[in-house]
């Protein structure tokens, strides 16, 4: 089934026709799709999963000298999940006693590309061990290719779980992150379960790219499949409050009677909840995405509505724990993904306990 819909860049509101099917994410495998087809790749990422949820084991053996990893980060948000990534996956490997030097850049996402491609040919030209850097755009994934084909640097891929098709064969040393897909399923069951049949609806990507199409397309062709709910309106944005707030206004004054906008990503969310409230429309749902501090905030303040919240420090965790591994010379998987819990503005004992699992590190 294909639909014709309306995307609008907010530069402009320029609108662009494009359509959805079940074949979204075809260059990808999807993250259970690739366990299944890899036994092997599943038996390992289950070995990981486990020792991210267990105390922390030192490495064996000793270190000839300390690894160098560079990281290159679009930290710069409201989100705080970056931060909070690259704070317990130190604090893991200190307790896992590997000895390292890191350089770690933070960026705006969809922005400052000169910044990031320094950085990255600057890790490069350092011969790091090993490169945390995340794939969204295509520009990204014209440099992954190139490390893949001509560097020794071993490429850890954060903010993405399923691995590209293309790569089969020479793939980076791991993909790591909160599967996207997973937690778009959740949030449609969500909205299916609360919002009433027959109800219109709108969606705020984050930027153009990977990232939109696992959490928005997943979502949307998900609430399409039940046939009982129209979208009504959806934006790409420039991944910024602002552009979310701007977004949202122009969402209710075409569609004034939409009953929920469906939001990529915290800062995105955010804006919304903002342009919302100016415009006393309460009863339009909003909800988060990745349940950083931010949005908890907002969850207990009554203003976001649900947010699909990461056990966020699992994949800090996961990271230092594939690097132990790969040092002892043992074999690592390919993918993993962490925990999530969907929560809404009604579970606080329940948003408290998942708290203290999910920045069990970078709170300390």
């Amino acid at each position: 089934m294909k639909k014709a819909l309306f995307l609008s860049f907010l530069l402009g509101f320029t609108p662009v026709a494009t359509s959805y099917s079940s074949q979204l994410l075809s260059g990808y495998w999807h993250y259970q799709e690739f366990l299944n087809a890899n036994p092997q790749q599943k038996q390992l990422t289950d070995q990981l999963s486990r020792a991210v949820r267990q105390a922390p084991v030192a490495m064996a053996g000793e270190q000839q000298k300390p690894v160098s990893i560079s990281v290159v980060f679009p930290g710069q948000q409201v989100s705080d999940y970056w931060v909070r990534n690259i704070k317990a996956f130190e604090m893991r490997m200190e307790e896992l006693g590997i000895e390292y030097q890191i350089n770690q850049v933070f960026t705006r996402p969809n922005l400052d590309t000169r910044q990031q491609s320094l950085s990255l040919m600057e890790a490069l030209k350092n011969n790091s061990d090993y490169l945390i850097f995340t794939l969204d755009t295509t520009r990204h994934r014209k440099f992954i290719e190139h490390v893949l084909s001509s560097s020794p640097t071993k490429l850890i891929l954060q903010n993405i779980t399923t691995p590209v098709r293309d790569w089969d064969g020479r793939q980076p040393m791991m993909y790591v992150g909160f599967d996207h897909e997973m937690g778009a399923l959740q949030l449609a069951h969500y909205y299916r379960e609360h919002v009433p049949k027959g109800s219109k609806y709108s969606v705020l990507y984050f930027s153009e790219g990977y990232v939109s199409d696992a959490r928005g397309d997943t979502f949307i062709e998900n609430m399409e499949r039940s046939g009982d709910y129209h979208l009504a309106s959806s934006y790409y944005t420039k991944a910024t409050e602002e552009s979310g707030y701007e977004a949202a206004l122009n969402i209710v004054k075409n569609d004034p009677d939409i009953k929920f906008i469906y939001a990529c990503s915290t800062d995105v969310a955010l804006g919304a909840v903002k342009a919302l409230k100016e415009l006393n429309r309460n009863d339009i749902m909003v909800n988060g995405w990745g349940g950083g501090s931010a949005e908890l905030q907002a969850l207990e303040e009554g203003t976001l509505d649900v947010t699909i919240m990461r056990m966020n420090d699992d994949t800090g965790i996961a990271m230092a724990e594939v690097i132990k591994r790969d040092l002892e010379g043992l074999a690592v998987p390919t993918v993993f993904s962490g925990d999530f819990e969907l929560v809404s503005h009604d579970d606080k004992q329940q948003i408290s306990l998942f708290k203290q699992r999910a920045f069990r590190y970078s709170d300390r």
